[in-house]
């Protein structure tokens, strides 16, 4: 398809644009990176890693032979941001799920049978498929109805076609980089022989970014008239980035996250700010709709009623940043919300003993609500010390 400009929009054409590429990669790469675990919650209302459970492995560590946990989830999250669905084709192991192999969104077509069954089609690597959506794992992009969501290559087709036709301008600008570019005016009609002459000599030293800015010699009442403007006067500079500003919103991704830092601030100050914003904004609806597509067509009614769930750790954004972690953990150690083992356990540290004891900070508590066992030890620990 082509956009406004002109230019043919498809997934390489459009990724062959850097903010496409980049922001593709951060959101895709992002996603992929988190874990993606299976929890089962009890009847007190405890929850737990189902490690056990045969989703965890297909899930978390490997959806088939041959991808990673990985290259799988960065495979779906950027066919939903291109295109706005992603496919895989379920395998089973008696009622079991043993994996799940990717598709590429542009082969598939989706139609509603008679009976209300969504039925896919495809052919790849000459081979044609035909499957049901009790055996396809359909995630649907923004705005989707039950046969797809809204590919954004389509609604963002004019926006990429300019950014396409800007890159194709200043590429032949610099291509045929003549410094300065006009026309040469001759007192008199050229035979084939000169005008065959005039164009090799300036083919051979003045044409080319590499020949920018070399002197042009002319001789015999060669007049030269100045026609064309520099890339700065054209504003192509200005046109990109206007570019890059458009491509960032089809995505939801914030300009300087990309690297395009001009007339932008980022939210807060430090990675953590940045990352929550970045978390609220861009990835947690995707997370969702990711994790709600899971949970509806992959577990079955046993599963529901044993409650298990499906849903990206999401603490794995703050992996990098050493003092937002640290103070997150003292946080929720001091109020008896984690305990210094689960602390230890994310931190990919051996339990020690004791460490499963959730404790609490006692200052600023009324005196009638230290039991009796705490009084003893506050009045032996001011005696000892006096």
């Amino acid at each position: 398809m082509r956009g406004d400009a002109g230019e043919v929009v498809t997934d390489d054409t459009v990724l062959s644009l850097s903010a496409v590429w980049a922001c593709v990669n951060l959101i895709a790469g992002t996603i992929a990176s988190l874990p993606l675990v299976v929890y089962r919650t009890d009847n007190q209302g405890r929850r737990t890693v189902a490690r056990e459970h045969k989703l965890y492995r297909v899930l978390h560590d490997s959806p088939n032979y041959d991808q990673t946990a990985v290259d799988f989830w960065e495979f779906v999250s950027a066919s939903i941001e291109l295109w706005g669905n992603a496919y895989a084709r379920i395998s089973r192991s008696g009622s079991d799920i043993a994996s799940l192999h990717p598709i590429a969104p542009n082969l598939v077509s989706v139609r509603r049978l008679s009976s209300g069954t969504i039925e896919y089609r495809w052919t790849e690597d000459g081979k044609s498929f035909v499957e049901t959506d009790k055996t396809m794992l359909h995630i649907r992009g923004f705005g989707g109805n039950p046969l797809g969501g809204m590919s954004t290559l389509h609604f963002g087709r004019h926006a990429f076609s300019l950014a396409r036709a800007v890159d194709r301008s200043a590429g032949s600008t610099f291509r045929h980089g003549l410094r300065p570019s006009g026309v040469l005016t001759f007192e008199k009609w050229l035979s084939p022989e000169q005008r065959q002459v005039a164009e090799d000599k300036l083919n051979e030293k003045f044409l080319g970014a590499m020949n920018a800015g070399r002197p042009l010699i002319l001789e015999g009442g060669t007049k030269w008239e100045q026609l064309t403007i520099s890339p700065d006067d054209a504003q192509l500079l200005q046109s990109r980035g206007f570019s890059i500003e458009e491509i960032c919103r089809f995505f939801g991704t914030p300009p300087f996250m990309i690297g395009h830092t001009e007339k932008t601030t980022s939210w807060g100050t430090g990675l953590e700010q940045q990352t929550l914003g970045f978390q609220k904004f861009t990835l947690r609806r995707r997370l969702k709709r990711i994790e709600q597509a899971l949970e509806k067509q992959l577990l079955t009614p046993n599963d529901r009623a044993n409650r298990i769930t499906i849903e990206f750790n999401l603490e794995g954004l703050l992996r990098g940043d050493s003092a937002g972690r640290a103070r997150f953990y003292q946080q929720m150690t001091q109020i008896g919300a984690m305990t210094i083992n689960e602390v230890r356990a994310l931190e990919n540290l051996p339990p020690v003993d004791g460490g499963d004891v959730p404790r609490m900070q006692m200052q600023n508590m009324p005196i009638t609500e230290i039991d009796e066992e705490a009084m003893r030890r506050l009045i032996a620990q001011q005696g000892s010390s006096a």
